[in-house]
C-alpha cells in the first residue's frame, strides 16, 4: 500500500473525518493547558479532577444535563474536598488527592454500573472516539472554544500566576481566583478529552504534550505552539494506527505521545539525557586541559 493511500482510505468514512476533527480539537486544548499544569506543579491534580469528574458527567447523563455542567459540578467539589482535608486534619495534599479522586472515581464506577441506559456508559472510562456523532462533535467544538477563549484572553495572568504568584498578588491579580480559573478549565477540558481516550487516559493528554514541549524550549511563549503541534501530530498518527491495526483508538494516542516524550527525554538538543551527558564530557575535558 502507498502513503497516499494510508493516509485517504480512512477518509472515505464519515466515523473517521468526525473522529480526527474530534481529536484535533481535544489535542490543542488539552497540550495548551498542560503548558500551564506543568509549570506550576498541577500534574497530580490534573490526574485527580480528570478521575473525579466521571460521576458527575454520568449523573448528568442520567438527568440530561450538560457533560459539562456535571463535570464542572464534580471538579469545584474534588477542589473544595481536597482543600478541606489538608486544612482541617494531619493528612498531607497528596494524600488527600489520592483519597478524594480514587473514592469518587469508584463512585463513578457504582453509577455506571447501577444507571440502566440505553447505550454503553463504559465508553466515559475508557473513550470511544470512533462513535462520536455529529452533535458530540458540535458539543466538544463549543467546549473547547470556551476553554481556547479564556486561555488566550487570561494567558498574561495565568502565566504571571504560574511563576510567580507572589507577584501577581502584587499587582493586583487575586492568586485564588486564577487558580480557581485553571481548575475549572481543567475540568471543562477533560469533559472535552473524554470521547477520544476516556476519563482513564485523560491525565495523559493533559500531562504529557506540556512535559515534551518542557524538555525542548525554555521559553513559555515557544511552549504554547510545540506541546499543541506534537500533541495533534501524536493523536491523529495514533488514530491512524488504531484504524489499520484495529487496537484501540485512546490508547495508541496516548502511546505514541509518551513514545515521543521518551524521544525527546534522551534526544532533547539541550535538556536531552544524551545532549547533558556530552556536556558532563566536554567540561570535564576542559577541566583536564585546563590543569
Amino acid at each position: 500500500m502507498n502513503p497516499v493511500d494510508f493516509v485517504l482510505e480512512p477518509l472515505h468514512y464519515e466515523f473517521m473525518v468526525r473522529a480526527l476533527a474530534t481529536t484535533v480539537i481535544a489535542a490543542v486544548v488539552c497540550a495548551l493547558l498542560s503548558c500551564w499544569l506543568v509549570l506550576i506543579g498541577w500534574s497530580l491534580m490534573g490526574d485527580a479532577v480528570s478521575h473525579a469528574v466521571l460521576p458527575g458527567v454520568v449523573l448528568a447523563y442520567v438527568v440530561g444535563a450538560p457533560f459539562a455542567l456535571g463535570a464542572l459540578v464534580f471538579g469545584g467539589l474534588a477542589v473544595g474536598l481536597i482543600g478541606a482535608i489538608r486544612d482541617t486534619s494531619r493528612v498531607k495534599e497528596d494524600a488527600a488527592i489520592g483519597i478524594v479522586f480514587t473514592t469518587l472515581f469508584a463512585l463513578g464506577l457504582v453509577l455506571i454500573s447501577v444507571t440502566p441506559s440505553q447505550t454503553d456508559l463504559n465508553h466515559i472510562v475508557f473513550g470511544n472516539i470512533l462513535g462520536v456523532s455529529t452533535s458530540d462533535v458540535a458539543q466538544i467544538a463549543i467546549l473547547a472554544a470556551v476553554a481556547l477563549v479564556v486561555l488566550v484572553l487570561k494567558r498574561r495572568d495565568l502565566m504571571l500566576y504560574a511563576f510567580d504568584p507572589t507577584h501577581a498578588q502584587a499587582i493586583g491579580l487575586n492568586p485564588r481566583r486564577l487558580g480557581a480559573l485553571l481548575l475549572g478549565l481543567l475540568a471543562l477540558t477533560a469533559v472535552v478529552a473524554l470521547q477520544v481516550v476516556g476519563v482513564i487516559l485523560v491525565v495523559a493528554m493533559l500531562i504529557i504534550p506540556g512535559a515534551t514541549a518542557y524538555l525542548l524550549t525554555d521559553r513559555f511563549g515557544r511552549m504554547l505552539v510545540i506541546a499543541p503541534v506534537t500533541s495533534t501530530v501524536c493523536a491523529v498518527v495514533g488514530l491512524y494506527l488504531s484504524y489499520w491495526l484495529d487496537a484501540s483508538s485512546g490508547g495508541l494516542i496516548v502511546v505514541v505521545q509518551g513514545v515521543l516524550f521518551g524521544l525527546v527525554f534522551f534526544l532533547s538538543p539541550r535538556h536531552g539525557v544524551v545532549a547533558r551527558r556530552l556536556t558532563r564530557r566536554r567540561r570535564r575535558r576542559s577541566y583536564t586541559l585546563a590543569r
